[in-house]
């Protein structure tokens, strides 16, 4: 990445301007669910961990990136922790950074894997929603979903020595890394190779069940022009609202997935021995953007979320 002063400042306010947008966004998103009791729902519960998830990132992952390029702008010479990782330093932020960031990632997409089986069920069994989807199972679920996602984000560090935590200069973040130079050993390649895995199998399985709950959706759409008004209200039919919402998690389901996917192909391409620089900064940027993204969609896709949040 160009190292200029003038791109170093752009960088800054960039980074600024997406912690204000991170931390409003999703405010307004917990403000919401919490303080209308409409939305205080299993599904509500499951876009408020979401909304926390992308809280923490804004609110300590971002932050310590501006921190550390407005001291290599402002000082003579970098802090010893943005030169060494982990091991050489007694105590490294990212060895904090790193694991939210991580994380909280995994949060997000196990939250909107257990988004979209709630929705399913709405739309493929709506006689049989109550029953199976309740609050407490929700809450219990997203506890799990918590305690698993960091888990395995420091799984790496747990179980191999090899791997550490470093600020990265080309993605100006903290990043997995070796902590000797030499070739990738193969348990750390497989330990590293944990994070694709999980979420392309949970994003699989998310956009697997979207597609048969949109399909389902079409073909009740197609009924309703041809039943009469009365038919189309049966209980056994999906409510308007459980469609609408059904739609809004595949746009969920969409938006995650093409900002996830660079970080993918990076990784499997970094394990290979390949740096790309300039593509890693996109890369993780893109999907850290995508955490102001969600009260986006849904004051969109929902009128009324976009009503009470006004």
């Amino acid at each position: 990445c160009c190292c200029t002063t003038a791109n170093k400042i752009l960088l800054v306010v960039f980074l600024v301007l997406l912690i204000l947008a991170i931390l409003f966004g999703n405010l307004l998103t917990l403000a919401v669910i919490l303080g209308t009791k409409h939305f205080r729902t299993p599904q509500g519960y499951l876009k408020a961990s979401l909304a926390a998830a992308d809280l923490a990132v804004g609110a300590f992952v971002v932050p310590l990136s501006v921190y550390a390029e407005v001291y290599l702008m402002a000082g003579e010479s970098a802090p010893r922790w943005v030169v060494h990782n982990s091991q050489s330093v007694s105590f490294h932020p990212c060895t904090v950074i790193g694991p939210i960031f991580a994380g909280c990632t995994l949060v997000s997409i196990t939250t909107i894997f257990l988004m979209t089986i709630e929705r399913s069920i709405a739309v493929l069994r709506p006689l049989h929603k109550d029953s199976v989807i309740t609050r407490k199972r929700t809450s219990i679920l997203i506890v799990l979903s918590w305690l698993g996602s960091f888990f395995l984000a420091v799984s790496p560090l747990v179980f191999s020595r090899k791997i550490v935590l470093e600020y990265n200069t080309c993605s100006r973040m903290c990043n997995y890394a070796l902590g000797t130079i030499g070739e990738f050993p193969s348990q750390a390649w497989n330990i590293l190779l944990i994070f694709p895995a999980f979420d392309f199998t949970l994003l699989g399985g998310t956009v697997a069940i979207n597609i048969i709950s949109l399909s389902s959706i079409r073909q009740h759409s197609k009924r309703r022009k041809h039943l009469a008004e009365a038919e189309c209200q049966k209980a056994s039919k999906p409510t308007f609202s459980d469609i609408k919402a059904a739609k809004t998690i595949g746009t969920l389901t969409v938006a995650f997935t093409a900002s996830f996917t660079p970080i993918a192909v990076f990784l499997v391409g970094y394990v290979l021995g390949n740096e790309w620089c300039n593509f890693s900064f996109f890369a993780f940027w893109i999907l850290t953007t995508n955490s102001c993204c969600n009260v986006i969609i849904y004051s969109v896709r929902d009128h009324k979320f976009r009503l009470c949040a006004q």
